[in-house]
C-alpha cells in the first residue's frame, strides 16, 4: 500500500511533513494555552507519523498524507475552538488508522481485511479508554472539566466505539482503493501486501 491519492512520492512526503509541522505547532500551542492533554496527544501523533522516516533514515519515507492530515485535523478543529466530542474520537481513530497503516506498509506484518478492521476498532477502543482515564484523572487532579458525570463518561466510550467501527470500515475501503497488491487467498481471505 505504498500508493496514495497523489502519485509523486516527494509531494506525498512534503504534505505529510506539513501535517507533522502543524501537529508540532499544536503541541506547543496546547501546552502554552494550558491544555497539556491535547499537547501530549498531538506530540504522540506527530511521533507516530515520524517513525518510518526516522527508522528508514529517509525524509521521503512517510505515511500517506491523507492519513497524517486526518490525524492532524482534530488538532486544527480544537485550535480554532470548533472542538466537539466526536472530533476527539476522530483523533483517536485517526491515530489507530495511522498505526495500522504503518504496521502494514513499513513492517513485515501482513493484515487480512477483516483483521485490519478489527485491529483499528480495538486499537481505537484501547486508546479511547486510555484517553478517558487520562481525562478523568485530569479532572480529578488538575481541575479540568472534561466530564460532567459518570453517564457522560460512558457516552464518550459509546461514541468512541461507534467512531472506531466507522474508522475500521474506512480503513478497509482505503486499503481496497490504494493497495494494488490486495489479493484473495485460496481460503477466501483478502490480504494486503
Amino acid at each position: 500500500m505504498s500508493q496514495s491519492i497523489l502519485s509523486d512520492e516527494r509531494t506525498n512526503a512534503a504534505l505529510s511533513w506539513l501535517s507533522v509541522a502543524f501537529l508540532l505547532f499544536a503541541t506547543v500551542e496546547s501546552f502554552v494555552t494550558g491544555e497539556p492533554l491535547w499537547g501530549g496527544f498531538a506530540a504522540v501523533v506527530a511521533a507516530v507519523a515520524l517513525i518510518p522516516a526516522v527508522v528508514r533514515r529517509s525524509a521521503t519515507t512517510m505515511p500517506p498524507p491523507e492519513l497524517v492530515g486526518l490525524a492532524a485535523l482534530p488538532a486544527v478543529v480544537r485550535s480554532y475552538g470548533l472542538y466537539t466530542r466526536i472530533a476527539g474520537y476522530v483523533a483517536v481513530a485517526a491515530l489507530a488508522l495511522l498505526i495500522a497503516v504503518e504496521l502494514d506498509v513499513f513492517t513485515e506484518i501482513e493484515m487480512t481485511a477483516r483483521f485490519a478492521v478489527a485491529f483499528v476498532v480495538i486499537t481505537t477502543l484501547a486508546v479511547a479508554g486510555g484517553w478517558t482515564v487520562a481525562r478523568y484523572f485530569s479532572d480529578l487532579y488538575l481541575g479540568t472539566n472534561f466530564f460532567a458525570d459518570i453517564p457522560d463518561m460512558m457516552w464518550d466510550l459509546v461514541t468512541a466505539a461507534t467512531v472506531g467501527v466507522v474508522a475500521g470500515v474506512v480503513f478497509e475501503l482505503y486499503f481496497r482503493r490504494f493497495s494494488p497488491a490486495a489479493t484473495v487467498t485460496r481460503d477466501g481471505r483478502e490480504e494486503f501486501g
